[in-house]
């Protein structure tokens, strides 16, 4: 019994979760900015008598909010890999937050990377009989690059490579 709870035993796994380089902080800090700068020359703009310049410079703002709105929302994404001796489970949670969750046999799963010569990885994906899943769409080259190496030694030893 304690053999079959040590194969089953996960010893990988990663949480890919994608880069933002603009956190909490910085983002309030940049926003807080762009309506300081907004509300001052729009107040020049409406002293002058030139309001329309005022609400076409708003619009610009809000532009700016909803963009930074979608971004975080993308954010959200993630995907958890786990491999064990007997299961490789991949959970894949989008941003609507609805899991997509897939399980492989180890011993039956290919770990395809297609690389281009300058661009590098460009896609990842875990492969068994017909069914195919791609892995870390959403990572920079650096992180594609460490989690494939890490990934594909993991699943050599899982394979008893």
């Amino acid at each position: 019994m304690d053999e079959m709870n040590a194969a089953d035993t996960p010893f990988f796994k990663a949480l890919l979760v994608p880069h933002r380089s603009l956190g909490r902080a910085g983002y309030f800090t940049l926003m807080g900015s762009v309506l300081l700068v907004w509300l001052t020359f729009g107040a020049i703009f409406l002293s002058m008598g030139a309001w329309p310049i005022f609400g076409f410079l708003g619009l610009d703002v809000l532009a700016l909010y909803i963009a930074f709105r979608v971004n975080y929302r993308a954010a959200r994404v993630r995907e958890e890999v786990s491999l064990s001796r007997t299961n490789l489970h991949i959970r894949k949670v989008p941003p609507s937050g609805r899991p997509e969750e897939h399980s492989f046999n180890p011993f039956w799963t290919r770990f395809r990377v297609r690389r281009h010569a300058e661009l590098g990885i460009m896609d990842m994906a875990v492969e068994a009989r017909e069914k195919r899943v791609l892995i870390g769409s959403f990572l920079n080259p650096d992180d594609r690059e460490s989690f494939a190496k890490a990934f594909g030694q993991a699943l050599a030893t899982a394979k008893g490579r």
